[in-house]
């Protein structure tokens, strides 16, 4: 796992080239980026891409990385954004082989490192804010952790939610992970309920008792976040264990 790296390292820009592409749903996809000289990064922080256009304007925008730190690969899933600036390249035309120009790490709250302390882990996730907490159930695989991982996913179909195959899977180094979805608009067949927003009973029946002191990561749009660390407060987890990252209606 990477330790810290120096700001002037995380903030100087670098060339990475697409080698893979993976569709997570009809209008995301996990770009894999091979970025030579990569500081490493710790699950849950995040890396500037800016893309020039041939008169010279530039744009930058912020992704989650998607996956733990593996040498110079990197990974990210974007999802395309109407009418955006960044997000509709990333996802309908940048081809393997292609360059893109990327910084970071950056961030350094909002992560989780297997080599820290082995409480009990609680990840709440709305929509695409569920990238940076993949990123911290692959890096307790790639560690062997047993550390007790369990992920609330609140998506609003079965069709939006990023990552389906690989959370249906149960490998032997996933013991200890929980998953259980919360459907707001359009639930599976046969599942039990009506799609709703989450709610306490939610957070109480997937989630970590209060008494447990889990440490939780919350990630989504701003609305859900606060609603969310709201619930958890209410439930009595402590404020100081609630780490939250959001995002608004930008260019994602």
């Amino acid at each position: 796992m990477a330790g810290p790296t120096r700001v002037g390292a995380r903030m100087a820009w670098r060339t990475g080239r697409l080698v893979a592409i993976v569709d997570e749903t009809p209008t995301a996809r996990t770009l894999v980026l091979d970025v030579p000289g990569w500081p490493g990064h710790l699950a849950g922080q995040r890396v500037d891409i800016r893309l020039t256009a041939e008169d010279g304007y530039r744009a930058s925008r912020a992704y989650s990385l998607a996956a733990p730190a593996d040498g110079d690969r990197v990974e990210v899933t974007v999802q395309r954004v109407p009418d955006g600036e960044v997000s509709p390249y990333l996802v309908e035309v940048f081809a393997v082989g292609d360059p893109v120009e990327l910084r970071g790490p950056i961030g350094g709250w909002f992560v989780w490192d297997p080599a820290g302390p082995p409480d009990p882990v609680l990840l709440v996730a709305g929509g695409s804010g569920v990238v940076p907490l993949m990123a911290m159930i692959r890096a307790r695989r790639a560690a062997a952790s047993r550390v007790p991982f369990r992920l609330v996913y609140s998506v609003r179909g079965p069709e939006q939610a990023y990552y389906a195959a690989e959370l249906r899977r149960r490998l032997p180094a996933d013991g200890g992970l929980d998953v259980a979805y919360v459907y707001t608009r359009t639930a599976p067949e046969g599942w039990p309920g009506p799609p709703r927003r989450i709610t306490a009973a939610d957070l109480g029946a997937a989630g970590w008792p209060a008494d447990l002191a889990p440490l939780c990561f919350v990630c989504g749009p701003t609305g859900f976040v606060e609603s969310v660390a709201d619930l958890l407060v209410a439930g009595g987890h402590d404020p100081s264990r609630i780490r939250t990252e959001r995002f608004g209606p930008t260019d994602r």
